[in-house]
């Protein structure tokens, strides 16, 4: 796997902090938060679902077109030896794309748990209104909104057309696995755009800790 930028540390605690003052402070804090930000919400990283979504639809059409001619192996014996042989190229591709989003899942909740722990410590309006991006968190729910409807109208559509005896099930559980990846990416997205938003309007936006400089200063 590619490196991967290493997580900051929480925010010390209270009784071990060595802010001289609150500016600087809030100077660690600004550039602190916007690295998070950018690991979280990031041009990047919108790229970077993509593309283990794109590996996972590879893997599936794969695994789907080895069921396909698993289908009719019984006409045909050098149908079942290609179907096995792409069903074990298809996992292949697949299960490695399943356990890169779910670290992409759980990096998401580390990196969520940090912007909330560092956005206590205080606020900086005049900083704080550069990570709202509400451009990029537009962005991320309109194309998680595009392949979510995508991917279902893929789930619904293929097995209601399809038809006994022209349509084998193998190809209807290809068409239902490609749309459903494109669902489960589009929601994964639609949940980044949206938790953005919540922190911006939970943290930024809430009133300072009344304690704040003050424990900045010790």
């Amino acid at each position: 796997m590619s490196s991967r930028p290493t997580l900051p540390p929480p925010p010390p605690p209270v009784e071990i902090r060595t802010w001289p003052d609150r500016e600087t402070m809030l100077a660690d804090r600004a550039l602190i938060l916007c690295a998070l930000v950018r690991m979280h919400l990031g041009p990047g990283r919108l790229g970077v679902l993509v593309m283990w979504a794109g590996l996972a639809a590879f893997g599936w059409l794969l695994v789907g077109s080895g069921l396909v001619m698993f289908e009719q192996a019984s006409a045909d014996f050098f149908s079942g030896i290609a179907g096995l042989l792409t069903l074990v190229l298809g996992a292949g591709a697949l299960i490695p794309a399943v356990v890169l989003v779910s670290l992409h899942i759980a990096r998401d909740r580390e990196i969520r748990a940090l912007l909330v722990e560092w956005g206590a410590l205080d606020r900086d309006p005049e900083r704080d209104r550069e990570l709202r991006l509400p451009g990029m968190s537009l962005v991320w729910l309109l194309l998680s909104f595009a392949l979510a409807a995508g991917g279902l109208a893929l789930c619904v559509i293929g097995p209601a057309s399809a038809r006994p005896g022209d349509d084998t099930y193998g190809m209807v559980a290809l068409i239902m696995g490609l749309g459903m990846v494109a669902w489960l990416t589009g929601l994964i997205g639609a949940a980044k755009a949206l938790a953005h938003r919540r922190w911006v309007l939970r943290v930024l936006a809430a009133p300072a800790p009344l304690d704040a400089p003050a424990q900045a200063r010790r």
